[in-house]
């Protein structure tokens, strides 16, 4: 899956990111990116086919100064290809022509391509092969003024999943996210907000989250957060404590993510069933299922 990163706050900007992009290398990734809005009010944006590590150089090469950058305001992603190759012109954040907004997305737009005749009609010309870069052209299109606004009407016209994280120079203290069945996060800490697709890029900064429900589309700035749903209204969503540490989702010594899950599988399996079981009858609470006295001995082996 893909990983989705934002973040508005007074830290190095580009250090955050990377940082909290390498916290979702798990999910599997083929490329990254990122954008931010400069001193001058303009995106600036930097995005190659292959590692963090080679985004990090990439970083080097254009001798990007922190300093000179606004480094209150950015968005990050790692993509896991679906639609088009694993190169450089497909990684996100991919651009709206006249080059004012930035999207990153997790998820598939399924009539991405009637969207994508429908704005070549006007005009639009795209440069990758992706479904996500019609949402950047949407934005475009609805925008009047309004960034939530313009992101709202390009969602309504879309058919699928996300999860995105829109940022634009026309509001360069501003941060919107939506999702549908792509998970968004945002966690609340003090004089910042970091929004991610998993807790697992948040949890260094804060374990206080909120998490959007479908339909949501949540608003940053450095005043804080607001979230409405369908229809513009105002909604409240539950504050959740994380109470689970970051150790547990680093490698622990193995050489990679996946030889980790391997060797996790019995513990998963254990938590999984826990709370489920009736041990003393060997019955299944939710769906009253018998088990074996061998089936019952072999779960508490794990």
């Amino acid at each position: 899956m893909c990983g989705i990163i934002g973040y508005i706050g007074k830290k190095d900007i580009l250090n955050v990111i990377v940082s909290a992009l390498r916290r979702l290398e798990y999910r599997g990734y083929d490329s990254a990116g990122l954008a931010f809005i400069n001193q001058q009010e303009s995106l600036s944006s930097i995005k190659t086919a292959g590692k963090i590590s080679d985004l990090e150089l990439c970083l080097k090469q254009n001798t990007i100064d922190p300093a000179q950058t606004n480094p209150s305001v950015g968005i990050g992603h790692t993509r896991w290809a679906t639609h088009g190759e694993p190169t450089q012109i497909n990684a996100h954040p991919h651009l709206s022509q006249d080059k004012r907004f930035a999207v990153v997305h997790n998820g598939i737009i399924d009539n991405y391509s009637a969207i994508k005749d429908k704005l070549g009609k006007k005009g639009y010309t795209f440069l990758s092969d992706t479904d996500t870069e019609v949402i950047a052209h949407l934005i475009q299109e609805c925008y009047e003024g309004d960034l939530r606004a313009a992101v709202a009407a390009s969602v309504e016209q879309l058919t699928g999943t996300y999860g995105i994280a829109v940022i634009s120079s026309a509001h360069p203290d501003t941060i919107i996210a939506a999702r549908k069945g792509s998970p968004i996060v945002a966690g609340i800490c003090r004089d910042e907000t970091i929004i991610a697709s998993d807790v697992s890029a948040i949890i260094n900064h804060t374990k206080q989250v909120i998490f959007l429900n479908d339909g949501d589309i949540l608003t940053v700035t450095p005043e804080g957060l607001d979230i409405t749903a369908v229809g513009n209204v105002p909604v409240t969503r539950e504050l959740t404590h994380i109470d689970w540490d970051i150790t547990q989702i680093e490698k622990e010594g193995y050489d990679h993510f996946m030889l980790k899950e391997i060797h996790d599988q019995p513990s998963s399996l254990k938590n999984a069933m826990r709370g489920r079981l009736l041990p003393d009858n060997g019955t299944t609470k939710l769906s009253g299922t018998q088990l074996t006295p061998t089936e019952m001995a072999g779960i508490d082996r794990i």
